[in-house]
């Protein structure tokens, strides 16, 4: 299936055009998919959303592995290598963060956020969560939103799942977080990757109640 940037889903009109004043925390891990990060970002800035972004370090060789492109350190020049990825470059409002500073806001319960949602997420992400370890800001950002009973989207990329990997998944969904796999329907007659990318995202956002992708949903037979 070819890639086609200029499709009409890539270059939507927002739909939620009143989006909260809180932020939503934004994670991306160092599993394939990077493409799933990039186009949430899109869609939440163009709604204007604010975003707290934070790239794990794994991030950095999975871009380079998946499009030759070296994503900046500095969190300033992150921040414009994300809204170029994204095609943004002035709605919304976006912050990243580095991933060890682990005394950013979003480390902290008493920074109020939407949630948070880590889009893709690893295995290896996966498997700290659920036991409860925090070694970088992405994993504290995302046991922070389980203590304070916030939501906690996870986009887990991997096939096929082992029995550790279901075992973890079935810990965080124990504890409140929703599992939202990468995996794309077809009723609603995808004509590119984007159009398949954009049915995981707008479903990982649906958790959030964050409506502002514009996808075909079911409406039932006539």
């Amino acid at each position: 299936m070819r890639s086609n940037p200029n499709n009409l889903v890539s270059n939507p009109q927002p739909i939620y055009q009143n989006p909260p004043t809180l932020p939503l925390v934004l994670g991306v891990s160092g599993a394939s998919g990077l493409i799933y990060a990039v186009r949430a970002l899109k869609f939440l800035l163009a709604a204007d959303y604010a975003v707290e972004l934070v790239a794990s370090k794994s991030t950095y060789m999975v871009w380079q592995a998946e499009q030759n492109i070296r994503m900046p350190v500095e969190t300033l020049q992150q921040e414009q290598f994300w809204r170029q990825q994204a095609g943004v470059e002035a709605q919304g409002k976006l912050r990243c963060h580095h991933w060890g500073d682990v005394g950013a806001n979003i480390a902290s319960g008493s920074f109020r956020t939407l949630g948070m949602v880590v889009i893709p997420c690893s295995m290896s992400t996966v498997a700290k969560l659920a036991a409860g370890l925090s070694s970088d800001l992405l994993e504290r950002a995302s046991d922070v939103q389980l203590k304070e009973g916030r939501k906690l989207v996870l986009v887990p990329r991997e096939t096929p799942f082992s029995l550790i990997h279901l075992r973890n998944l079935t810990t965080l969904a124990e504890a409140g977080a929703r599992i939202v796999p990468a995996i794309p329907a077809w009723y609603h007659k995808p004509q590119t990757v984007e159009d398949l990318v954009d049915f995981v995202v707008a479903r990982a956002l649906d958790q959030l109640d964050i409506d502002c992708i514009p996808i075909q949903r079911w409406q039932g037979r006539d």
